[in-house]
This record gives C-alpha cells, sequence and structure tokens, in this order.
C-alpha cells in the first residue's frame, strides 16, 4: 500500500511538472519570438534569439508528448481502470512519441527528419479524433461519468492539439522571412513576413496558455 501511495505521488509530482515547464517553457518561446521579429534589433542578435527560441520550443514539445501517459497512469491511481491494451498503449505512448519529437528535431532537415514530421502530423489529427471518440464513448457507457473533470481534461487536451497544429500551419510566413533574413539579411518583405506569421500564431498560442491553466486546475478540484 505504501509503494503505491508512493507511486502515486511521484506521478502527482511529473504531471505538477508537466504543466510548469510546458506554460513557462511556452511563454518563454513566445517572449524570445519577440526578439526575433524586432526590426530594431542586429541580424546577429535576432539569430541568436532564433536558437534559443527554437530549442526552447523543444520543451513544451516533450511535455505534450508525455502529458497523456502521464495522466492516464493518474487515472489508474484514482480508480479508473482502462483495459490491459489500452494501459500498455497508454504507457508506451509517451516514450515513443517524445523521441518522434526530438529525432524531427535532431534530424531537421534530412529525409527521414521530414518523413517523420509528416506521420507526426498525421498521428495528431487522429489523436484529435481518437481522443474526441473515446470521451464520447466512455461518457455514453458509463465508465467516464464518475470523472466529468477527467472528461473536461481530456477534450481540452485534444483541443491542446489542435492549437498546435493550426500553429504549425499558420507559421510558414514566420519561417519563410527568417530564412531570407538569415541568409542574406532582413528586408521590409521578410520582417513583415515574420511579424505576420507569428501574430498568426498569437491567438492559438494564448488558447494554449489558457488550455495548459485551466487544465490544471480541473485536476486540482476535480469539481463533478
Amino acid at each position: 500500500m505504501e509503494e503505491i501511495t508512493l507511486a502515486h505521488g511521484v506521478f502527482k509530482y511529473i504531471h505538477i511538472l508537466l504543466f510548469v515547464y510546458w506554460l513557462g517553457g511556452d511563454a518563454g518561446v513566445f517572449y524570445s519570438s519577440t526578439f526575433v521579429t524586432n526590426t530594431k534589433l542586429s541580424r546577429e542578435a535576432r539569430l541568436t534569439a532564433f536558437k534559443i527560441f527554437i530549442n526552447l520550443d523543444m520543451l513544451p514539445r516533450y511535455c505534450l508528448a508525455l502529458m497523456l501517459t502521464v495522466g492516464g497512469i493518474l487515472a489508474e491511481f484514482i480508480g479508473y481502470e482502462h483495459p490491459l491494451w489500452q494501459t500498455i498503449a497508454i504507457v508506451a505512448l509517451g516514450p515513443i512519441w517524445v523521441w518522434v519529437v526530438h529525432t524531427i528535431h535532431a534530424r531537421e532537415g534530412s529525409e527521414f527528419g521530414k518523413t517523420l514530421a509528416t506521420w507526426d502530423r498525421r498521428f495528431r489529427v487522429f489523436m484529435i479524433f481518437a481522443i474526441i471518440a473515446s470521451v464520447a464513448y466512455h461518457w455514453t457507457t458509463g465508465p467516464l461519468r464518475p470523472y466529468p473533470w477527467l472528461a473536461v481534461k481530456l477534450l481540452i487536451f485534444a483541443f491542446l492539439i489542435f492549437c498546435g497544429f493550426m500553429i504549425r500551419l499558420k507559421i510558414p510566413p514566420f519561417i519563410e522571412g527568417f530564412k531570407v533574413m538569415a541568409a542574406s539579411g532582413a528586408t521590409p518583405e521578410s520582417d513583415q513576413k515574420m511579424i505576420d506569421g507569428m501574430g498568426a500564431c498569437r491567438p492559438y498560442v494564448l488558447l494554449i496558455w489558457a488550455g495548459v491553466a485551466i487544465s490544471a486546475l480541473l485536476g486540482v478540484l476535480k469539481p463533478g
């Protein structure tokens, strides 16, 4: 019994850390992006800010990839039982997804990295619909009804994946403008692309912050 209590406490602690580093890391990414788009700074300063921006961005990506695994394990501790196959899938998901996210970053530009990124995008779309369908099914059939806050957290997580996906769709102008600046120096056109691209991402960044904060609150209060 003590071992179970200790394990529960350890996973709760990991869960808290994931929220902290996801929200804090994402705020750092957004803040550093303002230096990349700042036309008053030198090219070297903006390139340095981009290195901080792109590497710091890995932290919230890792947190997202691990969150469903840690949350699924915690659900078991509060009495929500998964079928064996689902438990295996939940436990395996986090480490595999972290490896995919890391490899895409480490192998960026390579054919393998591009292929893996394509499959990662497809997987994220699948996860959005899979989570929504799973919540609907398990709510209708009964297992989730004693835990309405857990159902909401899962739906929020699907929404967070959606927001991340939308950021990927909106950010290409920023990347295009940055490539021009990095290769030959900034131009008014490249600067505007960077500003427009980051501006298009901003609403989804703010929604992610709100979603992560609300999800953490639900986990603490457990309403319903």
